[in-house]
Formats: C-alpha cells, sequence, structure tokens
C-alpha cells in the first residue's frame, strides 16, 4: 500500500520568501497541517495508471503560484543520488546528473508531478530540504517562488535573516564550546581555554564558576599578566586560548556582549574584518550587533591595548588596520534618536579610545618612523607564528636546518626556545608579522619588507582618524560644552586633530604619491625610496579624503584601468606580481585575487568624489561575480575570488574558507556577506535586474566603456580567454550539466514571460538600453 498526503485546508497563508525559522514552523509547514494517510495502491481515479512525468503547463494552472507536496527524507536522498554526482553533498555546474527532478503538486496530493529544472533550481531544492530538515518537518509544502527565487533576491535574504545570524558569537558560559573551537590551535591539549585580562576580577570569577559548575567543558580560566610582553605571548603559545571579550550584567549574572566572525576556520572576532562587517549589519538593521561590535573594540584597547589581530592569545602582540572611528561614527548614525545623550557619551567613550589606540599603538615606537613621522605595522613578537599551518614555513626554515644537520621540527623548536641564534629569521619573521597585522597576508608587496614600510593604506587610514576626531568634537560633541578628554583627561581640540591631517596629507603626498604614475606608492623607510608594487589600496586615499580633486582625477583616469577586471578590482597588477614559477607561487593578495574589502572602500572612494557612474560599474562587477558563484555552485559565498579567471576554486595557500558545506551554506563570509548587502546600495534597478539574470559586465557595459575609451585590446583578449576556458570547460557546449541557464520562462529576475513562450536571446549593451525582462546567454 502506498502513501499519499493530506494537507488540511484551514492555514495561515504565510510569505512564500519569509526566513525558514517562519516559514518552516507556520502556515502549511506548522506541526500537525500535514498528515499521512493510506489511501490507494498503485492505482488512481477510476483504475488510470500513474501518468508518466509532464512539464509544467500541462494540467496545472499556469496563473496559480505553484506549491509542491514534499516528503523531505526520501525527496533529499534520491535528489542526492541522482545529481550530486561528484559526492560533494552539493548540486553545482560540476555535477553531470540529468539535472531534472520530479516532485508532486500540492494541489493533486503529490499525484501529478512537475520537473524541477537547472542547476539553479535543484540546489535551491537541495538547501529547503536541510532547512526544512533543521526545523524537525518530515513532510513539507514548499513554494516553487522558493526555488526560482530571484538569486539577488534569495542571496540578500539569507545574508539578513541566516548568514550574520550564523556568524554571530558570545564569550560566556552559553557560548563557550562554539567560540573556544580553533582549528588553528596545533598543540596537544584542545581543551578550551580563556585568559582573563589583569584587573577584570568579577570577569575573572564568573569563568572560574563556570568551570567548577560545568565540568565537562574542562574550561582553563587563566588571569593575563598587567604587562603584557612579547616574551609573555611566545611562553603562552603552547597554551593557546580565547580572549575575553566585554560582558554586561543581565539577572545578576553577566552574559557576553555578542560580535560576528569572519566564518570558517577564523572563529574569533577580527579587526578589519569587523569594520567591513559593521557596515553589513547596519544595511540589514542589525544596529544593535553593529553598536556591540564597537563596544568589543572599547574593551579591546583599554585591557589588551590595542585592537586585536583577532581575540585568541596568539595575536596579542598584533593588531590589524584600524577602522574604528568611521566605524564608531557610522554606528552612530543609526543610534536612536530618542536617546541623544546616551548616544553621545557612548561615542565619546569610543573615542577615547581611538585615540589612546593612535597615540600608543601607531604614533609609538616601533612603528611610527621617527624621519617621515609616518606609521608602519611593524608589530612586537618572538618566533615562529604558530597559528599558521604545521608546514608554512618549512621552505624557509629547511635550509638553516640542513645546515646544522638537524631536522625541520627540531631547528623550529630551537629557535623559538632561544638556543638557536638567527638574526636573518628574526628579520624574516619580523616582516612575517608585520604582513599579518596589515591584514593582507600573504603579498609579494611585502614580502621580506612589510615592516620597514610607511604603507598607503595605514596612513591613510590615520589620516581619516585625525579628520573623524575633529569632525566629531567640532560637530557633535562641543555643542554640549562637555567636548572630549583623553584618558589622562586632557582636553582634545578640533584644530589640534585637523593639524595633524594637514601634516599626515602633506608626508603622504611627499612621501607616497608618484605624478608620473599618477598612483600613490608605499614608502621604504630604510631605502628610503618609494617601492614599484602597484596595490588597489591607493584608491583608499580618495575614501578617507586625502587625495586632492586632481589626484583623484588622474588616479580615476591613468591607474584605474590597471585594476579593474571583468569581475571586479584586482588586489594588484599582474606586472606587479612577478612570474609565477614552481619556486614562486602565487599568493592570494595578489592578482588575480580580488577581495571584498578593497571593492568596499574603492565603491566610497569613488562616490566620494562625485564619480557614482564608475563605483556603480565596478559593484555591478563585484556583484556579478558574487552572484554568478552563488547560482552555479549550490549557493557559495567564500571568502575570496580569483576575479580575472571568474571562480572561487583558487590555487593559492590558505585554499578559500566559506566552501566546505552540506547541503546548504549557514554562514558565507563575513565581510563578503557585507559586500553583497552593500553594492546592492550602489547599483540602480536596472543593474539590479540585470544581475538577477548573471549578465555579464563586459556586455552589460560595453557600450559606455568604448565611450570612455576603456573597452580596449586587453578587454577583448580577457573575454576571448574566459570564452575558451568556458568551452574548455563545458566540452564545446557538450556537457549541458556544466552551464546554468537562466532565461525568461525560469520566473527568475522579475520576468512575465509565459513559460511556453521560445527562449530569446538578447544582447545586453548598456544600462540605458535594458528591456524589463531578460534571457540570458549560456555564460
Amino acid at each position: 500500500m502506498q502513501s499519499t498526503i493530506h494537507v488540511t485546508s484551514d492555514y495561515e497563508q504565510v510569505d512564500a520568501h519569509a526566513p525558514s525559522s517562519t516559514y518552516y514552523t507556520t502556515g502549511l509547514n506548522a506541526g500537525g497541517v500535514i498528515g499521512r494517510l493510506k489511501t490507494y495502491t498503485g492505482q488512481r481515479y477510476n483504475d488510470s495508471p500513474v501518468p508518466p512525468r509532464k512539464r509544467r503547463a500541462s494540467h496545472d494552472d499556469k496563473s496559480k503560484a505553484q506549491k509542491f507536496l514534499i516528503d523531505v527524507q526520501e525527496t533529499q536522498r534520491i535528489l542526492m543520488e541522482q545529481e550530486d554526482t561528484d559526492g560533494d553533498y552539493q548540486i553545482t555546474v560540476n555535477d553531470l546528473g540529468p539535472k531534472s527532478f520530479s516532485v508532486g503538486t500540492a494541489d493533486s496530493g503529490g499525484y501529478r508531478k512537475i520537473d524541477i529544472r537547472g542547476t539553479y533550481m535543484l540546489s535551491n531544492l537541495l538547501q529547503e530540504l536541510a532547512l526544512a530538515k533543521d526545523y524537525g518537518r518530515k513532510h513539507i509544502v514548499l513554494d516553487e517562488a522558493r526555488l526560482n527565487e530571484n538569486p539577488v533576491d534569495r542571496l540578500s535574504r539569507m545574508i539578513r535573516h541566516n548568514f550574520w545570524q550564523g556568524l554571530t558569537r558570545r564569550i560566556d558560559a552559553d557560548g563557550l564550546e562554539l567560540i573556544c573551537a580553533d582549528t588553528k590551535n596545533r598543540s596537544a591539549n584542545h581543551n578550551p581555554r580563556i585568559y582573563i585580562p589583569h584587573g577584570e576580577d568579577a570577569v575573572f570569577d564568573y569563568y572560574k564558576h563556570v568551570a567548577e559548575t560545568r565540568k565537562h567543558l574542562k574550561l582553563d580560566v587563566q588571569l593575563l599578566p598587567k604587562n603584557i610582553t612579547p616574551e609573555y605571548v611566545k611562553s603562552i603559545n603552547d597554551r593557546p586560548g580565547i580572549l575575553a571579550l566585554a560582558m554586561r550584567e543581565k539577572r545578576n549574572t553577566l552574559v557576553g556582549v555578542p560580535f560576528v566572525v569572519p566564518g570558517g576556520r577564523f572563529n574569533e572576532m577580527y579587526g578589519w574584518d569587523s569594520y567591513f562587517e559593521t557596515l553589513g549589519l547596519l544595511i540589514d538593521d542589525r544596529v544593535d550587533l553593529a553598536h556591540d561590535m564597537v563596544d568589543n573594540f572599547v574593551y579591546q584597547i583599554k585591557h589588551y591595548g590595542k585592537i586585536l589581530n583577532a581575540n585568541r592569545s596568539y595575536y596579542l602582540s598584533r593588531s590589524q588596520p584600524p577602522f574604528l572611528t568611521d566605524m564608531a561614527l557610522r554606528v552612530f548614525e543609526h543610534e536612536s534618536p530618542a536617546h541623544p545623550e546616551d548616544s553621545k557619551a557612548w561615542l565619546r567613550q569610543v573615542l577615547q579610545a581611538a585615540i589612546k589606540e593612535y597615540h600608543t599603538v601607531w604614533m609609538a615606537s616601533p612603528r611610527l618612523d621617527p624621519k617621515t613621522q609616518l606609521s608602519r605595522f611593524r608589530p612586537d613578537g618572538i618566533g615562529i607564528p604558530p597559528e599558521t599551518e604545521a608546514s608554512h614555513f618549512d621552505h624557509v626554515i629547511e635550509p638553516y636546518a640542513q645546515k646544522l644537520g638537524i631536522s625541520i621540527v627540531d631547528y623550529m623548536q630551537q629557535y623559538n626556545d632561544g638556543e638557536i641564534k638567527e638574526p636573518l629569521l628574526d628579520e624574516y619573521f619580523l616582516h612575517d608579522r608585520a604582513v599579518r597585522e596589515s591584514g593582507h597576508d600573504t603579498t609579494y608587496r611585502f614580502e621580506k619588507l612589510c615592516a620597514n614600510l610607511a604603507t598607503v593604506d595605514l596612513n591613510t587610514l590615520l589620516y581619516k582618524y585625525e579628520v573623524d576626531i575633529a569632525y566629531a568634537i567640532r560637530n557633535i560633541l562641543n555643542d554640549d560644552g562637555e567636548g572630549l578628554l583623553d584618558y589622562d583627561g586632557v582636553k582634545q581640540c578640533a584644530v589640534d586633530w585637523e593639524e595633524r591631517a594637514r601634516l599626515r596629507q602633506e608626508r603622504i603626498d611627499k612621501y607616497l604619491w608618484n605624478e608620473e604614475k599618477s598612483l600613490y606608492y608605499d614608502y621604504d623607510t630604510v631605502k628610503e625610496e618609494q617601492t614599484k608594487y602597484e596595490s588597489v589600496t591607493a584608491f583608499w586615499t580618495m575614501w578617507a579624503g586625502c587625495a586632492s580633486k586632481a589626484q583623484a582625477i588622474k588616479m580615476t583616469k591613468n591607474s584605474l584601468q590597471k585594476f579593474e577586471v571583468l569581475g571586479g578590482l584586482v588586489s594588484g597588477t599582474e606586472d606587479s606580481r612577478g612570474a609565477i614559477t614552481l619556486d614562486r607561487p602565487n599568493r592570494q593578495w595578489d592578482f588575480p585575487y580580488g577581495w571584498a574589502p578593497h571593492q568596499i572602500m574603492a565603491w566610497r572612494a569613488f562616490k566620494n568624489y562625485g564619480m557614482q557612474d564608475v563605483a556603480s560599474r565596478l559593484a555591478y562587477r563585484w556583484l556579478y561575480t558574487i552572484t554568478k558563484s552563488f547560482v552555479d555552485f549550490n549557493g557559495v559565498v567564500p571568502e575570496k575570488y580569483d576575479v580575472v579567471g571568474m571562480t572561487h576554486k583558487v590555487q593559492v595557500e590558505y585554499g578559500n574558507v566559506g566552501t566546505d558545506f552540506k547541503f546548504v551554506p549557514r554562514e558565507g563570509f563575513g565581510w563578503m556577506n557585507a559586500s553583497y548587502q552593500i553594492g546592492l546600495t550602489i547599483i540602480n534597478t536596472q543593474m539590479r535586474r540585470a544581475l538577477g539574470t548573471c549578465t555579464s559586465p563586459d556586455l552589460f557595459f560595453e557600450r559606455a566603456l568604448k565611450r570612455q575609451n576603456m573597452f580596449n585590446e586587453t578587454h577583448l583578449r580577457r573575454r576571448k580567454s574566459s570564452e575558451a576556458a568556458a568551452k574548455k570547460f563545458t566540452r564545446n557546449g557538450s556537457v549541458i550539466a556544466a552551464v546554468t541557464r537562466i532565461g525568461a520562462e525560469s520566473g527568475i529576475g522579475g520576468s512575465n514571460t509565459p513559460a511556453t513562450s521560445p527562449i530569446n536571446f538578447v544582447e545586453l549593451t548598456e544600462p540605458e538600453s535594458l528591456p524589463n525582462s531578460f534571457n540570458h546567454l549560456n555564460i
């Protein structure tokens, strides 16, 4: 006897695109609405045989939104057996299944069948089944609208409702197990360990109580000394642990102030990642969480002396690119107007922390260069960074170990213990730590010289600190008479901070600007010369406003084309990177890789100088890269992309974070999520519509680029190279499973074209000429 599913008719209507927490717990998917009845055996409807599968519109009402009746477990099993041919628990363009799967309609009790076709809709089905299982659903009524949803809308919705929550952490009794997990811990003991700052007695007592009452955690609670030296940090490298963050009182106990982590192996609060994540949170109306992120940074400055690379013990000596003032002002703008004095008091204490960080970290030895008065990434530290993979430095250590006739492991141990003295290695690891503090680990831009460089990015950010503090004093904090005092009680004056900004701008122009090449370069404070590496961070000067209008125009006209490629902005130029060989492998912050922070900074940079058209074009390129990968690869949102080869499958050190998941992505990646939400605010409606159909940027902007004399032989070669790669990947089109088609018949991209209409391929040329619906080429 076979089974049919009975669906009750009395139910609450639920938005087809509601968050999964609502969609799978209310309406038709609430408990008890769907019941199982044993009613037929093999034949139904006057003994007529069960009809073969048919395409949509053969027997169903096309004017009615379609719903499917699905057995979650069984459907998932069959779908995976049929479509996941490479066994990675995802349905992607790399799978060679038929890309067609039959499901029953809800109106017919699951009797009539409709085919779900194509990689995108099938991967969405797989994702929805996994989400339904999360909420204990065995049978569901699934809206077709969740399967053919515009990919732009779907990804943005997943970021807002799923990904941010998946990345949120708290350090307290309830959050310890999740946050203490650290795949970078190479010590023998993986039991959770937490370090408490000196003077935080209540926090120390709280965690000691947690350790005593939750013995299953095996929590090791350690109190840090008042003065944290490089020697001390090295001494605890074999006992790594999480560093405590801010807590607040709630119901007679302490609870952790929440924060967002990047994702994957990066399961802690990172420095500059947090700034970009905060921008995304603000767009998604998560103001409270953005506020909490700032509070955690203030806590770090107060108790650890700096905004940390991340809150693990092995990061105690390192910081990361400073963004706190802009971060705080952005959050302040979104604060509730109901309590302005509270908001001002909050901003005041954040800026006090920023001033301490400015003077004691960035404008002090060893980071401040005494001659140029510009700052460098130059952290303290001793020994080999312990958070890397075990074999990461083997190629560096090997010749020294061979010279002494000992193993690499033994050499590393003796070097870390101070038994072996090697000045050349000391110099190497000084620069290596500096690279990691810069956030750009690794790149040939900084190879073996980072600690000597007054970089354009760092000094641009410090210029922004100076103008932000001056602005806040003059326009926000002085109108109530209190002004702004630093931690020592010294009153801060806007004119003093404006003078600091003026002097830094002069030094940036003197040492970093290259008039002949229309670009800013890093300055080597030891060799006393500019470096030759062309970095996209040069445009951060426009983000901060320290580039003159003339300089901005020159950079846009003469240098932007060096970095702008099909999928967005590359980190550096190909010429700067140099040749790649077996002995000189690629680095992840070099050409051809693109990163979210570089894109976000550039968009605002060009907007600051009235170049909205450039900002929106660059945003479209990046959003296309994300969207196309999301459509083709089961919703993946990774850490970075090859924006020239247009792939997230990168062959580079560390691989790519955010790609290893089963059935449905849970987190995306922090700053990538933010870049998508931010980018959608940059592009216009026509661009968003084209993005929903994965329209190639070069095709979309071809006429506009030709008018600007930017569509040249380089662009043509790039397109031909991409086409050749696509033909090779699809065996000249014979492997149709490797091609995702999004056409008007799919319902994606806002199309109202009937399903029976023929597929038309429209060549998209530029935003002004776009039609209301799109039929997309196979890309």
